[in-house]
């Protein structure tokens, strides 16, 4: 984008767009039937349920306040991704206990496996200063993010796709709209600074001359949104599904900042990066483990059961699968 626009500018058109975009997502997999309902003027209305409406008051806050990290001046990106991504690994663990979910040691390992990559990658070019709006934008992320796992944790993480789906269904019917009505409201007030940011960024959307890549940044958004919230909903404690969901995350811009060497000539990643790159791999793998571990001891005990057996098995597992 050239030189660049304030954060807030971005947000209205961005926002708006992961509104557009999720909507769009939710009624080509068909999933509204899945949210609750309820009789509005004869018609059948989605209608998002007390704990899915909190999680997606929650939601719109995590998109707001992850948008505006990296945008903000006087406050380190790398310090904010460390306190971002490090503020969630720790609380994965905390809201499991308070869930009265048993970690297992492979979540364990790889929390740690996962915290150590985020510290390394930031190393030595940390530059620990943070502004009172950078910090109040770190609270804010980190609050809805606990209350969000303890509301999935509550409800939705009960490995049943289908409770799952309507989790995920209710929460982003809530999430994304209420983030752009609260844009609209602000930008209408205008004034100066962030107001007067905001009101540019719905008014001057056209003049600023890249539009499709402001869209694109709302869409792309929306879509780890989509991804990051399935992960978070698997039924499997939270000290798992986190660090999947910010290895992810840890991967990926690795993979940015060397395509971005590539094709624009920016810094490539660094032996730090990419040691917090190869530690992630390492969590990513001890993840793994108790899947693999189950796989050979399935694979065992059809190996050495007679042929009527393994035929029963394997009908049992097909029936399983259909249910």
């Amino acid at each position: 984008m050239g030189e660049g626009i304030s954060g807030f500018t971005l947000l209205p058109v961005s926002t708006a767009a992961s509104l557009v975009g999720m909507f769009s997502f939710l009624t080509v997999m068909r999933w509204w039937r899945y949210a609750g309902h309820r009789q509005v003027l004869g018609f059948q209305v989605p209608v998002p349920g007390r704990w899915t409406l909190l999680s997606g008051v929650c939601s719109a806050a995590i998109i707001g306040t992850t948008t505006l990290a990296y945008t903000l001046p006087g406050a380190s990106i790398v310090f904010m991704m460390l306190l971002m991504r490090g503020g969630v690994l720790v609380l994965a663990p905390l809201v499991d206990v308070l869930s009265g979910r048993r970690v297992r040691w492979p979540s364990w390992a790889a929390l740690g496996l996962s915290f150590a990559a985020v510290a390394v990658a930031a190393g030595s070019s940390v530059s620990p200063t943070l502004t009172l709006l950078a910090a109040a934008d770190v609270g804010v992320y980190l609050a809805a993010y606990f209350f969000r796992l303890r509301a999935m944790s509550h409800l939705a993480k009960s490995g049943e796709r289908e409770v799952s789906i309507r989790y995920f269904v209710e929460e982003q019917m809530v999430a994304t709209p209420l983030l752009v009505g609260t844009l609209a409201v602000l930008a209408l007030l205008g004034g100066e600074g962030v107001l007067g940011d905001l009101r540019a960024g719905f008014t001057e959307a056209l003049s600023r001359g890249h539009l499709l890549s402001e869209i694109a940044v709302g869409l792309l958004s929306q879509a780890t949104g989509i991804f990051g919230g399935l992960i978070l909903l698997d039924g499997r404690e939270n000290a798992y599904c986190v660090p999947v969901n910010r290895a992810s995350s840890v991967l990926a811009g690795v993979l940015a900042t060397g395509v971005l060497a590539v094709t624009l000539g920016a810094p490539g990643a660094g032996a730090l990066e990419l040691t917090g790159a190869a530690l992630v791999v390492a969590a990513m793998a001890v993840l793994a483990v108790p899947t693999v571990l189950a796989a050979r001891r399935k694979a065992g005990a059809r190996a050495a059961s007679p042929p009527g057996d393994v035929r029963r098995v394997s009908a049992a597992s097909a029936r399983t699968r259909g249910g």
